[in-house]
């Protein structure tokens, strides 16, 4: 999956997701295996981006999706393809990703 089309992406504050993922959003972790594995926010699905064609057919149609990565940029690339490619519409940016998450000073498993 591969985008040369650009979306407006949909992004949300860490404070804004905390309260989507309460009423029942699902968070994706896009990052790599030793990411994750270092650290994670709470509750997160890893969903690493290099395996991408494998996961994204099973992504929920009927829930909003929040998309993260470490600052952002990987997880917009990533709703960007979605959006252009497989028509999904639910799909939200975690804004500044796990660095924003932990500046808000919002919980993180490690």
């Amino acid at each position: 999956m591969h985008s040369h089309e650009r979306v407006d992406v949909p992004g949300v504050t860490p404070i804004e997701a905390v309260d989507m993922i309460a009423d029942g959003a699902m968070l994706i972790d896009v990052r790599e295996q030793n990411e994750w594995e270092t650290e994670r926010i709470p509750g997160a699905e890893f969903k690493p981006m290099s395996r991408i064609n494998g996961w994204y057919t099973d992504l929920p149609r009927d829930r909003t999706i929040i998309v993260q990565c470490n600052s952002g940029q990987r997880s917009a690339s990533i709703i960007n393809a979605l959006m252009t490619q497989a028509g999904f519409d639910n799909l939200f940016n975690l804004t500044g990703g796990i660095v924003g998450w932990k500046f808000q000073n919002q919980p993180i498993e490690r």
